[in-house]
């Protein structure tokens, strides 16, 4: 990782929080001692935006998980980055590969709320995504080109984005991503900026993985050449938030010392 880029860890909440839960994840993060050196989000479902933002330490930022292209309109059931920035977050994920795969969302409409939400003043983790069956016929190269290019075409400002990578192949299906496939997939990526970007986008654009991450897994991860941090997704929920936020400390983090006192106990 280039000293010109910040850690970068945003935990998902997805749809699996009610006001109790997310309580508990509160009280968790606000008393834990996270890296100042990384920098920390939460993914929250829009309805509880405001209500995360108002107990959680400003130190840790919170990020709508989708938004829609306009400022507002006869759109029920989406939300504007102005509403968003209402609530008093500023950061949004966008062509997360739930949208992709799950609610279909093609690559040109991710582009048309990309373009909006920066130009509405969001910061915007943008993600990249890669199936089972793009694995399979080996056409990584080719899909992550493809939508590199649609996001490119919508960016103004990449100082306000960071990339996500996802293997939707190695998340939640018991396969893992080896260091080695991550490596290559984030230097594809890399190398697409430099080639058609510019050598500063490629060399100061954030560029994360998002797959099954863990405590177990996320301190060797860490050290990978391109990597930048990680878009987390069932162990936000968890206590394992925390190593991941510090994976990048050279001394072990308080949950993992505390395991082992645990275990000598």
């Amino acid at each position: 990782m280039s000293s010109l880029r910040k850690f970068f860890v945003i935990g998902n909440w997805k749809m699996n929080v009610d006001k109790n839960r997310i309580n508990g994840i509160v009280k968790m993060m606000n008393n834990a001692a996270l890296d100042a050196n990384t920098e920390a989000v939460v993914g929250c479902p829009s309805c509880y935006l405001s209500y995360a933002r108002e107990h959680l330490t400003p130190n840790i930022g919170i990020a709508a998980q989708n938004c829609y292209k306009v400022a507002r309109g006869n759109f029920s059931g989406e939300i504007s980055p102005e509403m968003i920035k209402d609530c008093g977050c500023d950061w949004v994920i966008l062509g997360h590969p739930e949208r992709r795969t799950v609610f279909h969302e093609p690559d040109s409409f991710i582009a048309e709320k990309v373009a909006h939400a920066q130009e509405a003043g969001m910061k915007i983790i943008a993600c990249l995504c890669e199936t089972t069956e793009d694995r399979q016929k080996e056409r990584t190269k080719e899909v992550l080109f493809k939508q590199l290019k649609s996001l490119a075409a919508s960016i103004s400002d990449w100082s306000r984005v960071v990339l996500a990578f996802e293997a939707l192949w190695a998340s939640n299906t018991g396969v893992l991503a080896t260091n080695q496939q991550v490596q290559e997939a984030l230097t594809l990526v890399r190398d697409w900026l430099r080639n058609n970007v510019s050598d500063k986008v490629a060399d100061t654009t954030r560029i994360i993985y998002a797959g099954t991450v863990s405590s177990s897994n996320c301190r060797e991860m860490a050290s990978l050449e391109n990597l930048d941090g990680f878009l987390v997704g069932g162990a936000a929920l968890k206590p394992d938030i925390v190593d991941i936020i510090n994976s990048r400390r050279s001394h072990l983090s308080e949950l993992t010392s505390l395991r082992i006192e645990e275990q000598q106990g």
